[in-house]
């Protein structure tokens, strides 16, 4: 049975994350193993935030002194019910309640956010020195964007804010992030993290087809083949890889055998510029586009920006032989759009720096 990751701990901070009782103590010490427990799971990309009951300004400018404010993300410091913070906290990140864990010296506390959140893990406040060796905790792969995970989040809160406050068109609003998506093709030290994007993406996922490292890199050797990992930043800090592409280079045709992006990046119409992007390519390139793609529980997004981008189900000289390089177990499943591109225009909202595939 596979362990399920732990993406975000809360922790609670009196006999907890320090050692004493703020408003009792006045003076809380932090032990060195716990330092090196909070450290150490930011370097994991596992999320870490606040669940305590304090006042907030003390706590807060404690946890400052102490080196460690900038570790937690959606801090909840006050005197509501814990299960409350956890529930803002879960909806804050979008995370389901089994990637989320709680960690609390009081087993009271602890037994009321598990009545509450039944699928969040608990654990008593003698288990932080060693958290760091449970599998739980222990990611097998580490990628760059894993280790800057905590600054893009608390990246997507700033943008988050300044959307929320905005008077403006959404697409000013658009071009006032300044993004600028980078489309290059993948090396071997790409790998870990597009395999991840294969694997985590899933609304916007046009076949739903897991790739392994493995195959990746084969296709990466094959001059038939690309595979594209895509970046984006913004004025407020980097996005991280937010899509992969994978495509087929036909006689005929540039063939998208996968295209997936982050969910979170939906709303600045990443995949509607991709769309965009790959069609000029093949109208430049002199062929047709083709894409794959089959129906999973939660793709419909992804059907939809195929359909729009113009790509449909219709015959073609060029679709001849698609149907013998699937994955076996797919091959029935799997829909092949077509569409003859013409020149698009820039997209407005962001600027793209992109591989020419025209000179592979």
């Amino acid at each position: 049975m596979t362990t399920k990751i732990i993406k975000c701990l809360v922790w609670d901070l009196d006999n907890t994350l320090w050692q004493g009782t703020l408003l009792e103590d006045g003076d809380v010490q932090l032990a060195d193993e716990i330092r090196r427990t909070v450290v150490g799971l930011d370097q994991r990309g596992i999320l870490q935030s606040i669940a305590s009951r304090n006042d907030p300004d003390h706590a807060w400018n404690t946890l400052e002194k102490l080196g460690l404010s900038e570790y937690f993300i959606l801090p909840r410091i006050g005197w509501g019910r814990k299960s409350d913070s956890i529930t803002e906290i879960i909806a804050g990140l979008g995370f389901a309640e089994h990637a989320i864990a709680f960690i609390d010296d009081q087993p009271f506390e602890r037994a009321e956010v598990a009545h509450f959140h039944p699928e969040v893990h608990c654990y008593g406040a003698d288990q932080a020195p060693t958290l760091l060796d449970l599998p739980e905790f222990s990611p097998p792969v580490v990628t760059a964007d894993s280790r800057q995970r905590r600054s893009m989040y608390q990246a997507r809160f700033q943008r988050d804010a300044e959307q929320a406050s905005y008077q403006g068109p959404d697409e000013e609003f658009l071009r006032s992030l300044e993004m600028v998506m980078t489309i290059a093709r993948a090396t071997e030290s790409d790998l870990d993290r597009v395999e991840e994007l294969t694997l985590r993406t899933s609304q916007m996922n046009a076949t739903g087809i897991h790739y392994s490292a493995e195959t990746l890199q084969s296709f990466i050797a094959d001059p038939d083949h690309e595979v594209l990992v895509v970046t984006l930043t913004d004025k407020f800090g980097p996005h991280g890889a937010i899509g992969v592409i994978l495509l087929e280079r036909r006689p005929q045709a540039l063939r998208i055998r996968l295209l997936a992006t982050s969910c979170r990046v939906v709303a600045y119409g990443v995949g509607a510029a991709l769309l965009r992007w790959l069609t000029d390519q093949a109208h430049h390139t002199g062929v047709h586009l083709n894409a794959d793609f089959r129906t999973t529980a939660r793709n419909r997004m992804m059907e939809i920006a195929y359909r729009f981008a113009g790509l449909k189900t219709e015959q073609c000289a060029c679709l001849t032989g698609t149907e013998t390089t699937q994955a076996p177990a797919d091959a029935e499943e799997i829909t092949h759009l077509h569409l003859v591109p013409t020149a698009q225009p820039q997209t407005s909202t962001m600027r793209i720096d992109a591989v020419d595939l025209a000179l592979r």
